[in-house]
C-alpha cells in the first residue's frame, strides 16, 4: 500500500470505490486505521507543501484535483518557479510547491499519488483537500487524478528537464579535475542476481569505511580502485555478452576541493529491451545536474551541458537507456556513499564510495569502527 503521512488505503473504501478490487468497506471518519490525514485548507490563500518521497521501490506521481501547482524548491535548493498538473518523485527526492486554494469552496478535491517506473501492482493513495467550508467526510463525486501510464517517460523527463536553478543560485565550476563514468548494470553472480557498476557489485564491509582509512586498517576492504570508466565497446542497448559480475568493496579516493564529473551510464538489464529508471542520491554534498541525454555518453556531449542554471541537487535521476551529468565540489571532508536510493538495488549492489580529505576528519572513536575489524593497524 502505498502511504501518504503514513495513512494507506488497505480495507479501505477509498480502494474499492476506486479500483477492480473487492476490498472490505471502511469509512473516511471512525477508522482510524484507514482514514487518510485530510490536507485542511481555507480558500484563497496560497500554501506551500512540503513534498518526500520515503520509498524503497517506487517511483511516483503525485497530482491535485483541480489544481495546479508551482515548482519552488528542489532537494532544499530553490528553483525557477514552473506550474505543473502533476509532478513525478523518486525516492530520495523533496519539493517544494505553491498550491493556490482558488477552486470552489463548497467541495472536496482529491490528492492522488501513483506508481510511475515500474508497472504498479498496487492502488493509488489517494486523501483529500478539504476546504473548510466542507466537511471532510464528503467525498468527491469525481473520478481521482489517474497517474500517467508508468513507463510514459516523455512526460516524467518533460517534468525533470523543466527544472532549473534560481536566479542567483550557486553556479558549478566551469572546468572539472576529474571525470567518473559509472555504467549501471543488472547481472549475475553465483546465480543470484546483482546490479553491478563498471562491473563491480559494491558489498559493503563490516569495517566503517571512515573508521578503516583513519586508522588505517587496509586490510578491511578491498585497496583496488574501482574503475574510472567501462569498456567503450559495451552495447548498452543490449543485455551482456557475459552476464557475470564481481563483488567489491573499493573506494573513489578524490583529492580534496577537486571538481568532479559523474556521468551515470544506463543500460540494458538481464531481459532484452528493459532498462530501468535510478534516483541516485549522493551523501555529503549536493551536486549540479548538468544534463541528461539518450543512448550511450561520447565525446562532445558535454556541448550540451548547461553551465548557466543547473539545478543542484542531492538525488538525481537516470532513465533508460539514456545518461545523466552532474557535478560537484570534494570540499567534505569524509567517506560519502553514492548509490541508487531504490533499497533493493542498493543492497543488490548498486553504489560507490567516495573518499575525500579523511585526514581532516577530527577525532573519531574507536566505537565507530562497530562490530567490524579490530586487528592491528597496518601501514
Amino acid at each position: 500500500s502505498l502511504l501518504i503521512n503514513g495513512r494507506g488505503q488497505y480495507n479501505c473504501s477509498l480502494a474499492a470505490k476506486f479500483s477492480n478490487s473487492s476490498i472490505s468497506q471502511c469509512k473516511f471518519e471512525g477508522n482510524e486505521k484507514c482514514a487518510p490525514q485530510v490536507l485542511k485548507v481555507r480558500p484563497n490563500k496560497t500554501y506551500r507543501l512540503r513534498i518526500a518521497s520515503t520509498t524503497a521501490l517506487a517511483s511516483l506521481n503525485l497530482a491535485i484535483e483541480g489544481h495546479k501547482m508551482v515548482v519552488v524548491e528542489a532537494d532544499g535548493n530553490h528553483v525557477q518557479p514552473f506550474a505543473v498538473n502533476d509532478l513525478d518523485i523518486y525516492s530520495g527526492e523533496s519539493y517544494s510547491v505553491l498550491l493556490k486554494t482558488d477552486q470552489s469552496p463548497y467541495k472536496n478535491y482529491w490528492v492522488s499519488i501513483g506508481v510511475r517506473g515500474r508497472d504498479p501492482k498496487t492502488n493509488q493513495a489517494l486523501t483529500l483537500l478539504s476546504y473548510s467550508a466542507t466537511p471532510a467526510s464528503k467525498l468527491p463525486t469525481t473520478q481521482p487524478p489517474v497517474t500517467p501510464r508508468w513507463d510514459d517517460y516523455n512526460h516524467s523527463k518533460a517534468f525533470t528537464k523543466s527544472i532549473y536553478a534560481l536566479m542567483g543560485s550557486p553556479q558549478p565550476p566551469k572546468t572539472y579535475d576529474r571525470r567518473i563514468i559509472l555504467l549501471n548494470t543488472q547481472n549475475r553472480l553465483n546465480g543470484f542476481v546483482k546490479w553491478a557498476i563498471n562491473n563491480v557489485s559494491l558489498v559493503l564491509p563490516s569495517t566503517p569505511y571512515l573508521g578503516s582509512i583513519k586508522f588505517g586498517l587496509n586490510n578491511a576492504f578491498d585497496q583496488k580502485t574501482p574503475p574510472d570508466n567501462y569498456d567503450s565497446s559495451y552495447d548498452i542497448m543490449k543485455p551482456a555478452p557475459n552476464q557475470n559480475t564481481t563483488q567489491g568493496s573499493g573506494v573513489y579516493s578524490i583529492t580534496l576541493n577537486t571538481t568532479v564529473d559523474v556521468i551515470l551510464q544506463n543500460a540494458n538489464a538481464l531481459a532484452k529491451d528493459v532498462s530501468e529508471i535510478h534516483p541516485w542520491h549522493l551523501h555529503g554534498h549536493d551536486f549540479w545536474v548538468l544534463g541528461y541525454g539518450e543512448g550511450k555518453f561520447k565525446d562532445g556531449d558535454e556541448k550540451t551541458f548547461n553551465l548557466k542554471n543547473p539545478p543542484l541537487r542531492n538525488t538525481a535521476v537516470i532513465f533508460p537507456f539514456g545518461w545523466t551529468a552532474l557535478r560537484f565540489v570534494a570540499d567534505n571532508p569524509g567517506v560519502w556513499a553514492f548509490h541508487c536510493h531504490i533499497e533493493p538495488h542498493l543492497h543488490m549492489g548498486m553504489g560507490v564510495i567516495f573518499a575525500q580529505g579523511v585526514h581532516r576528519v577530527g577525532q573519531i572513536p574507536k566505537e565507530a569502527l562497530a562490530c567490524g575489524l579490530t586487528g592491528n593497524k597496518q601501514n
